[in-house]
Protein backbone atom coordinates (compact mmCIF):
# COMPACT_ATOMS: atom_id res chain seq x y z
CA UNK A 1 0.00 0.00 0.00
CA UNK A 2 1.54 3.30 -1.12
CA UNK A 3 0.61 5.98 1.40
CA UNK A 4 -0.29 9.35 -0.16
CA UNK A 5 2.27 11.65 1.45
CA UNK A 6 3.50 13.98 -1.30
CA UNK A 7 2.51 15.65 -4.54
CA UNK A 8 4.66 13.03 -6.29
CA UNK A 9 2.33 10.37 -4.90
CA UNK A 10 -0.63 12.28 -6.34
CA UNK A 11 1.08 12.45 -9.74
CA UNK A 12 1.78 8.72 -9.65
CA UNK A 13 -1.83 8.06 -8.74
CA UNK A 14 -3.16 10.26 -11.55
CA UNK A 15 -0.97 8.49 -14.09
CA UNK A 16 -2.22 5.16 -12.78
CA UNK A 17 -5.84 6.29 -12.95
CA UNK A 18 -5.60 7.38 -16.57
CA UNK A 19 -4.21 3.96 -17.43
CA UNK A 20 -7.16 2.36 -15.65
CA UNK A 21 -9.83 4.67 -17.09
CA UNK A 22 -8.99 6.81 -20.12
CA UNK A 23 -11.98 9.10 -19.44
CA UNK A 24 -10.15 10.57 -16.48
CA UNK A 25 -7.60 12.29 -18.72
CA UNK A 26 -10.38 14.65 -19.85
CA UNK A 27 -11.51 15.11 -16.22
CA UNK A 28 -7.96 16.02 -15.23
CA UNK A 29 -7.69 18.56 -18.05
CA UNK A 30 -10.76 20.34 -16.63
CA UNK A 31 -9.88 19.95 -12.96
CA UNK A 32 -6.55 21.77 -12.92
CA UNK A 33 -4.02 21.03 -10.17
CA UNK A 34 -5.07 18.24 -7.80
CA UNK A 35 -4.13 19.22 -4.24
CA UNK A 36 -2.55 16.91 -1.69
CA UNK A 37 -4.61 18.10 1.29
CA UNK A 38 -2.88 16.06 4.00
CA UNK A 39 -3.51 16.63 7.70
CA UNK A 40 -1.70 14.98 10.59
CA UNK A 41 -3.58 11.99 12.00
CA UNK A 42 -4.89 12.08 15.54
CA UNK A 43 -7.70 13.70 17.49
CA UNK A 44 -7.16 17.17 16.04
CA UNK A 45 -7.43 15.91 12.46
CA UNK A 46 -10.64 13.98 13.09
CA UNK A 47 -12.12 16.87 15.08
CA UNK A 48 -11.50 19.22 12.16
CA UNK A 49 -13.40 16.87 9.83
CA UNK A 50 -16.33 16.69 12.25
CA UNK A 51 -16.46 20.49 12.56
CA UNK A 52 -16.39 20.86 8.76
CA UNK A 53 -19.36 18.59 8.07
CA UNK A 54 -22.43 20.16 6.45
CA UNK A 55 -21.27 23.76 6.79
CA UNK A 56 -19.50 26.15 4.45
CA UNK A 57 -15.73 26.44 4.44
CA UNK A 58 -16.00 29.92 6.01
CA UNK A 59 -18.32 28.74 8.79
CA UNK A 60 -16.11 25.76 9.61
CA UNK A 61 -13.04 27.98 9.80
CA UNK A 62 -14.83 30.44 12.09
CA UNK A 63 -15.92 27.66 14.47
CA UNK A 64 -12.43 26.16 14.45
CA UNK A 65 -10.83 29.53 15.19
CA UNK A 66 -13.18 30.06 18.15
CA UNK A 67 -12.33 26.60 19.46
CA UNK A 68 -8.61 27.38 19.21
CA UNK A 69 -9.17 30.69 21.00
CA UNK A 70 -10.97 28.86 23.80
CA UNK A 71 -8.61 25.90 24.10
CA UNK A 72 -5.30 26.84 22.54
CA UNK A 73 -4.19 23.51 21.09
CA UNK A 74 -7.26 21.42 20.27
CA UNK A 75 -6.97 18.06 22.00
CA UNK A 76 -9.23 15.33 23.33
CA UNK A 77 -8.70 16.44 26.92
CA UNK A 78 -9.36 20.05 25.98
CA UNK A 79 -12.64 19.27 24.24
CA UNK A 80 -13.79 17.23 27.25
CA UNK A 81 -13.26 20.34 29.37
CA UNK A 82 -15.80 22.36 27.37
CA UNK A 83 -19.21 22.87 28.93
CA UNK A 84 -22.44 22.80 26.94
CA UNK A 85 -22.44 26.59 27.04
CA UNK A 86 -18.84 26.73 25.80
CA UNK A 87 -19.79 24.52 22.85
CA UNK A 88 -22.75 26.72 22.04
CA UNK A 89 -20.63 29.87 22.17
CA UNK A 90 -18.03 28.54 19.72
CA UNK A 91 -20.83 27.59 17.31
CA UNK A 92 -20.98 23.82 17.67
CA UNK A 93 -24.32 22.16 17.12
CA UNK A 94 -25.40 19.66 19.76
CA UNK A 95 -24.73 16.77 17.35
CA UNK A 96 -21.19 17.96 16.58
CA UNK A 97 -20.41 18.66 20.22
CA UNK A 98 -21.62 15.17 21.15
CA UNK A 99 -19.54 13.55 18.39
CA UNK A 100 -16.41 15.48 19.39
CA UNK A 101 -16.89 14.49 23.03
CA UNK A 102 -17.49 10.80 22.25
CA UNK A 103 -14.32 10.61 20.14
CA UNK A 104 -12.42 12.50 22.83
CA UNK A 105 -13.67 10.16 25.56
CA UNK A 106 -12.78 7.07 23.51
CA UNK A 107 -9.32 8.50 22.81
CA UNK A 108 -8.60 9.39 26.44
CA UNK A 109 -9.88 6.00 27.64
CA UNK A 110 -7.65 4.19 25.14
CA UNK A 111 -10.64 2.64 23.38
CA UNK A 112 -9.33 3.84 20.02
CA UNK A 113 -5.88 4.85 18.82
CA UNK A 114 -6.35 7.36 16.00
CA UNK A 115 -2.71 6.97 14.95
CA UNK A 116 -2.75 3.17 14.86
CA UNK A 117 -6.04 3.03 12.96
CA UNK A 118 -4.21 4.62 10.04
CA UNK A 119 -2.02 1.56 9.64
CA UNK A 120 -4.70 -1.11 9.28
CA UNK A 121 -6.90 -2.24 6.42
CA UNK A 122 -9.43 0.42 5.37
CA UNK A 123 -12.48 -1.76 6.07
CA UNK A 124 -11.23 -2.58 9.57
CA UNK A 125 -10.36 1.07 10.23
CA UNK A 126 -13.80 2.23 9.10
CA UNK A 127 -15.38 -0.38 11.38
CA UNK A 128 -13.38 0.88 14.38
CA UNK A 129 -14.14 4.53 13.70
CA UNK A 130 -17.85 4.10 13.04
CA UNK A 131 -18.22 2.08 16.24
CA UNK A 132 -18.11 5.48 17.98
CA UNK A 133 -21.61 6.95 18.00
CA UNK A 134 -21.75 10.07 15.85
CA UNK A 135 -18.99 8.98 13.48
CA UNK A 136 -20.50 7.92 10.17
CA UNK A 137 -18.93 6.24 7.19
CA UNK A 138 -18.21 9.55 5.40
CA UNK A 139 -16.31 10.92 8.40
CA UNK A 140 -14.28 7.73 8.73
CA UNK A 141 -13.46 7.62 5.01
CA UNK A 142 -12.40 11.27 4.89
CA UNK A 143 -10.18 10.71 7.95
CA UNK A 144 -8.47 7.79 6.22
CA UNK A 145 -8.13 9.77 3.00
CA UNK A 146 -6.73 13.05 4.35
CA UNK A 147 -5.18 12.11 7.71
CA UNK A 148 -3.97 8.56 7.08
CA UNK A 149 -3.09 9.11 3.43
CA UNK A 150 -4.80 5.83 2.54
CA UNK A 151 -4.55 5.40 -1.25
CA UNK A 152 -7.73 3.44 -1.92
CA UNK A 153 -10.74 5.01 -0.20
CA UNK A 154 -13.59 6.70 -2.06
CA UNK A 155 -16.36 8.46 -0.05
CA UNK A 156 -19.21 7.49 -2.39
CA UNK A 157 -21.80 9.19 -0.18
CA UNK A 158 -20.21 12.61 -0.71
CA UNK A 159 -22.68 14.81 -2.61
CA UNK A 160 -19.95 16.91 -4.22
CA UNK A 161 -18.28 13.78 -5.60
CA UNK A 162 -21.60 12.48 -6.90
CA UNK A 163 -22.28 15.79 -8.64
CA UNK A 164 -18.77 16.00 -10.06
CA UNK A 165 -18.87 12.46 -11.44
CA UNK A 166 -22.31 13.01 -12.94
CA UNK A 167 -21.19 16.24 -14.59
CA UNK A 168 -17.76 15.07 -15.76
CA UNK A 169 -18.89 11.69 -17.08
CA UNK A 170 -22.16 12.96 -18.63
CA UNK A 171 -24.71 11.20 -16.45
CA UNK A 172 -28.28 12.29 -17.13
CA UNK A 173 -28.95 12.28 -13.36
CA UNK A 174 -26.66 12.60 -10.36
CA UNK A 175 -25.42 9.07 -9.60
CA UNK A 176 -26.39 7.53 -6.29
CA UNK A 177 -23.88 6.52 -3.64
CA UNK A 178 -24.32 2.90 -4.68
CA UNK A 179 -23.70 3.73 -8.33
CA UNK A 180 -20.60 5.77 -7.44
CA UNK A 181 -19.30 2.98 -5.24
CA UNK A 182 -19.63 0.50 -8.11
CA UNK A 183 -18.08 2.93 -10.59
CA UNK A 184 -15.10 3.61 -8.33
CA UNK A 185 -14.10 -0.06 -8.22
CA UNK A 186 -12.27 0.37 -11.53
CA UNK A 187 -10.13 3.15 -9.99
CA UNK A 188 -8.64 0.86 -7.34
CA UNK A 189 -5.91 0.96 -6.00
CA UNK A 190 -5.96 4.76 -6.48
CA UNK A 191 -9.49 5.63 -5.36
CA UNK A 192 -8.27 8.26 -2.89
CA UNK A 193 -6.51 10.08 -5.72
CA UNK A 194 -9.67 9.75 -7.84
CA UNK A 195 -11.65 11.39 -5.03
CA UNK A 196 -9.18 14.29 -4.93
CA UNK A 197 -9.42 14.58 -8.72
CA UNK A 198 -13.21 14.84 -8.70
CA UNK A 199 -13.20 17.29 -5.78
CA UNK A 200 -10.77 19.43 -7.77
CA UNK A 201 -13.06 19.15 -10.81
CA UNK A 202 -16.01 20.17 -8.65
CA UNK A 203 -14.12 23.18 -7.33
CA UNK A 204 -12.99 24.29 -10.79
CA UNK A 205 -16.08 23.55 -12.86
CA UNK A 206 -19.01 23.62 -10.47
CA UNK A 207 -18.37 25.41 -7.16
CA UNK A 208 -15.28 27.40 -6.39
CA UNK A 209 -14.81 26.50 -2.73
CA UNK A 210 -15.06 22.82 -3.61
CA UNK A 211 -15.09 21.45 -0.08
CA UNK A 212 -16.14 17.87 0.64
CA UNK A 213 -19.89 17.72 1.27
CA UNK A 214 -21.61 15.08 3.37
CA UNK A 215 -24.88 13.49 2.21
Amino acid sequence: MRIIRTHEDIEAGLAGLIMLDARLEHVLSKAGPVPLRRTEPGYRGLANIIVSQMVSKASAKAIWNRMEAALGEISAAGVLSLSDEDCRLVGLSRAKADALRRVAAATVAGEIDLQAVCDIDAAAAIHELTAIKGIGRWTAEVYLLFCAGHPDVFPAGDVALQNAIGHALDFSLRPTASEVDSLAVVWSPWRSVAARLFWAYYAQQMRRDGVPVTP
